[in-house]
């Protein structure tokens, strides 16, 4: 399982130019595009930059945002981190604990008892 310790040139190397985009350049896949934004089979989304067990298909919903939605994370799996990128509106960015890998954003506008809503990048999960 690689980790915190991976120099961005050894990142370069084992992701795709995509991949490398959006989890190490903090980038954001278009909406609709993501292959797992309307995927609901039982299983365990993972990290893809480390294959750390993020989600479970249980948390998975249609947030109708055009990017995979979950309603919790498995417990400590995602660092919170305050993004002002598009200030003045403030967002919490959602890393991979275990490697900062940037897998998206967390909302607090959730349909379901948590509340929340873990807007993911496609491109930063396996299934």
């Amino acid at each position: 399982m690689e980790n915190k310790n991976m120099s961005e040139q050894e990142w370069k190397e084992k992701l795709t130019e995509e991949e490398f985009h959006i989890l190490r350049e903090k980038g954001t896949e278009r909406p609709h595009t993501g292959e797992y934004n309307l995927h609901f089979e039982e299983g365990t989304y993972k990290c893809k930059g480390c294959d750390t067990p993020l989600f479970e298909s249980s948390s998975k919903f249609d947030a109708h945002c055009g990017w995979p939605s979950f309603d919790e994370a498995i417990e400590g799996t995602i660092t919170y981190k305050e993004d002002k990128s598009l200030a003045p509106r403030i967002r919490t960015e959602i890393l991979c604990a275990n490697c900062d890998g940037h897998l998206g954003h967390v909302f607090e506008d959730g349909p379901t008892e948590t509340g929340l809503r873990y807007c993911v990048n496609s491109v930063s999960i396996n299934f």
